[in-house]
């Protein structure tokens, strides 16, 4: 199994001890180990940087977990290796927003695996804030320079998307960023009632084509329970019909699931009609049963974590659509 697939199960396991609960600030202390933090005026920063931004939407886009190494605590930019494990990603998850948005997505010191703590409040971890801030600094020099007025889409999945959530917590409760939120796609994490009563500028989607709303889900067999992604609380939207509630959704209204090849990036092959979907309203899961005996890597057996974009590939490319229209709808001058 490639590497990057058990970094994602080993993040979302540790993020089920800190996803809960208000965002906190840490003291941040550097150290003669802590690598030069990112120049975001620098193309070498940023994973992508659309050159030709001929999309009237843009999509800030956050990789998940690469970095493992013991020393030091945060991920180098400038390691080739991880610089293209994280250009992988960022070509095979962000491929989903690619035909209707301009892609930025920065490199960004995030901490190691090895720094995560189950017994420690993780929001109090100078690491861990570190790699966030670098996030958060990427994001404003996004706006300030890249992005020009237009409307945007964030996205991400598993610790990425826990980064845009704690993004949404602390930048969101301003208005123009409001405004120009097509939708947070936060997907392979929870986004609990906890976040939306706490922070009321986070709205959940409860339609196909609604605008300024954050959409999520945690995909897995009906009978699994014990995902270290699924939280009390976790809202959940079906990808397939665009609903909460538990009306089932046939697999004839899947539009295709995509499965990418590990190493190239190309498909290996597209099935559509490939499975059914419900919401489970007691655990906020989105419940399936594919056709195929699947390797889940680490993850406890049914949980499909690493099959979150793939299983509902082609719905959540017109969904893309439909937001991104609806957007310029509501919007013209």
């Amino acid at each position: 199994m490639k590497r990057h697939s058990i970094l994602f199960a080993l993040a979302t396991i540790a993020l089920f001890y800190w996803g809960c609960g208000t965002t906190q600030q840490a003291s941040i202390t550097h150290n003669e180990t802590t690598p030069p933090a990112p120049d975001y005026s620098q193309n070498s920063s940023w994973v992508s940087k659309a050159r030709v931004c001929d999309k009237p939407v843009d999509v800030f886009y956050v990789y998940p977990t690469i970095y493992d190494g013991q020393s030091p605590a945060n991920m180098d930019i400038h390691d080739r290796d991880l610089r293209l494990e994280a250009q992988h990603l960022v070509d095979v998850q962000a491929s989903v927003y690619s035909e209707s948005a301009n892609i930025f997505a920065p490199y960004y010191r995030q901490m190691s695996l090895a720094e995560l703590n189950p017994e420690e409040d993780m929001f109090q971890n100078q690491y861990l804030r570190i790699g966030y801030e670098d996030v958060s600094r990427a994001f404003e020099y996004y706006l300030k320079h890249f992005n020009k007025g237009r409307p945007f889409i964030l996205a991400g999945h598993s610790q990425g998307s826990m980064a845009l959530i704690i993004l949404m917590r602390e930048h969101f409760k301003k208005s123009h960023l409001q405004k120009q939120l097509v939708a947070a796609y936060l997907i392979g994490y929870s986004v609990t009632s906890q976040d939306f009563n706490n922070y009321p500028w986070m709205k959940p989607a409860t339609q196909a084509a609604d605008i300024g709303v954050i959409v999520s889900y945690n995909t897995q067999a009906p009978e699994t329970t014990g995902s270290p992604v699924l939280l009390p609380g976790a809202y959940c939207i079906n990808p397939l019909n665009w609903t909460t509630d538990e009306i089932p959704a046939d697999k004839s209204s899947n539009l295709g699931a995509v499965f990418f090849n590990d190493t190239s990036n190309h498909i290996d092959r597209e099935v559509p009609s490939y499975a059914g979907a419900c919401v489970d309203k007691e655990t906020g899961a989105l419940v399936t049963t594919p056709p195929d005996e699947l390797d889940t890597g680490p993850f406890p057996q049914g949980v499909y974590h690493k099959y979150d974009y793939a299983f509902w590939y082609r719905n959540l490319e017109e969904n893309v659509r439909a937001r991104c229209k609806n957007y310029s709808e509501q919007n013209r001058k």
